[in-house]
């Protein structure tokens, strides 16, 4: 299974990676993930490393960003079971607006030319003041979005999920979900853009093989 999950920050994106990322180990699927393209990166840096990321010019963010989105399609095309928070899309919302002003995306509709056939886009969605609330409630170390902003964002995730040439897409609303109702959720509606292997995975455990 290839996911790319995208959403505003607060949506659940890193919660549903990581749900199905312990759903594949409990059943001895190694999913490869990467939640990691939000700057400062928030999976494998140190307070230290976080910092000099920060610091970096917009130039030079850009031109990370945009080496990392291209490496990361090539792991695309590796892994049969990969799942990446944000990736492309997430770039195109965040990148002008907070990393790099003034400084355009490009190439993102050529990034998916490439990527395998059976990629399923997971767009995740809540209710601004859902997205405020759990804000408030639990702030992440380096929150990127603004308050103020959250409309709009939610806004550019959609246009954004809208033109993807992905050809599997789905959308789920957190708003009312649980953490732990996510996962359930996301069965019930990925199947009919699951490729042979994974509704026979699903099947053997069904039947219990």
């Amino acid at each position: 299974m290839r996911v790319i999950a995208v959403g505003c920050e607060y949506t659940g994106v890193t919660t549903l990676l990581e749900g199905l990322l312990a759903w594949g180990q409990a059943r001895g699927i190694a999913f490869h993930l990467d939640d990691h393209f939000t700057i400062p990166d928030s999976q494998h840096l140190s307070a230290e490393d976080s910092a000099m990321m920060l610091a970096l010019t917009p130039t030079l963010k850009e031109r990370f960003q945009r080496m990392q989105v291209v490496y990361h399609v090539r792991l695309m095309n590796r892994f049969e079971h990969i799942l990446l928070g944000g990736f492309h899309l997430e770039e195109e919302v965040y990148g002008p607006l907070y990393y790099y002003p003034g400084i355009a995306v490009h190439g993102t509709r050529e990034y998916e030319a490439e990527m395998p056939a059976d990629t399923i886009l997971v767009h995740l969605t809540a209710r601004p003041d859902v997205i405020l609330a759990r804000r408030a409630a639990q702030p992440h170390p380096y929150t990127l979005i603004q308050p103020d902003h959250v409309p709009m964002l939610l806004d550019r995730f959609r246009q954004e999920v809208a033109a993807s040439w992905i050809q599997h897409k789905l959308h789920l609303d957190t708003s009312d979900l649980a953490p732990d109702q996510l996962v359930p959720t996301f069965f019930k509606a990925v199947r009919p853009h699951l490729n042979t292997r994974d509704l026979l995975t699903l099947l053997a455990e069904r039947v219990g093989l």
